[in-house]
C-alpha cells in the first residue's frame, strides 16, 4: 500500500534522508523508532506530500507521491495523518473538527458527515464531548479527536507522528488503546513512536532509523528483543533501561 524506494531528502545542505527503502502492506502496522533528528517524521511527511523529496520514489496504492502534482489531494484523502501537536482548529468544536474534511474536501452531505462524526467520537471514547472546544479538552482527548478526524476521511492508511509524545504520562494509555483497536480492526498504520511497549504489542514490523538510513528492520519481537546491529542494541538499551 505504501512504498518508499531509495528516498533522499535534504533541508539546505543537511541531508536528512539518505536512501530510505521501506514498505507497508495492507492492514499492516509498521512502527518507526530511532533517536530525535534521525528523519523519522520526515518520512511520514514525504509519504503524505507535506514535504517534497529530491530523489527516489514514494508510492501510495500505485500512485507516485509528488507534492506539486494534482494527484496529491487524492493521496491525502487515502492517507490521513495524526500529528504530535493535534493541530485541531481551536475555534471549532470537537464535532466540527471531525466533519470539516468530509464536508469541504470530500463534499459529503452535512447530515451524513455529522452522523458519522458522532459515531467516530464515540469510537474514540468521546461521545459526550461533541460540543466541547479543544481548550476544554485534555491533551489525550484532543489527540483522540484528531484520530477521529483522520478516520472521518475514510482513509486506506493512517500516519501517526509521535502521537503520544506531547501528552502527560497518565493520558498516553487512552490514546494507545484507541490505536490498538484500530490495528485490531485492520487499519493500515505507519507509526513514528517512542512507545516501545506499544510497538512490541501491536506492530507487525519495526524499522530502526538513525542518521537518515534504515539501520535495521524486522518483526517487532525479533528487533526489540534481539536486535542484531550494535547501534540498535545501544539505542534500545538506553530507551528501555535508562540510567
Amino acid at each position: 500500500m505504501i512504498e518508499l524506494r531509495d528516498v533522499h531528502k535534504s533541508f539546505g545542505k543537511i541531508e536528512v534522508l539518505k536512501g530510505i527503502t521501506a514498505s507497508v502492506g495492507k492492514s499492516e502496522v509498521v512502527c518507526i523508532i530511532g533517536p530525535s533528528g534521525s528523519g523519522k517524521s520526515t518520512i511520514l511527511r514525504c509519504v503524505n506530500g507535506l514535504e517534497s523529496y529530491e530523489a527516489g520514489d514514494v508510492w501510495v496504492e500505485g500512485t507516485r507521491v509528488e507534492r506539486q502534482n494534482s494527484s496529491i489531494q487524492a493521496i491525502r484523502t487515502k492517507v490521513s495523518m495524526v500529528f504530535q501537536r493535534f493541530n485541531l482548529f481551536p475555534h471549532r468544536t470537537a464535532l466540527e473538527n471531525v466533519i470539516e474534511g468530509p464536508i469541504h474536501v470530500k463534499r459529503e452531505p452535512r447530515r451524513d458527515a455529522i452522523a458519522r462524526g458522532h459515531e467516530l467520537l464515540a469510537k474514540v471514547g468521546l461521545a459526550g464531548k461533541a460540543d466541547a472546544f479543544p481548550a476544554q479538552l485534555s491533551g489525550g482527548q484532543q489527540q483522540r479527536v484528531a484520530i477521529a478526524r483522520a478516520l472521518a476521511m475514510q482513509p486506506s492508511a493512517i500516519l501517526f507522528d509521535e502521537p503520544t509524545s506531547a501528552l502527560d504520562p497518565e493520558l498516553v494509555g487512552d490514546v494507545l488503546s484507541v490505536m490498538r483497536k484500530l490495528a485490531e480492526d485492520g487499519m493500515t498504520m505507519l507509526v513514528v513512536t517512542h512507545e516501545m511497549g506499544f510497538a512490541r504489542e501491536v506492530a507487525d514490523r519495526v524499522l530502526f532509523i538513525d542518521g537518515g538510513v534504515v539501520v535495521e528492520q524486522g518483526t517487532a519481537k525479533s528487533l526489540l528483543s534481539q536486535p542484531q546491529h550494535p547501534r540498535t542494541q545501544d539505542f534500545l538499551r538506553r530507551v528501555l533501561h535508562p540510567l
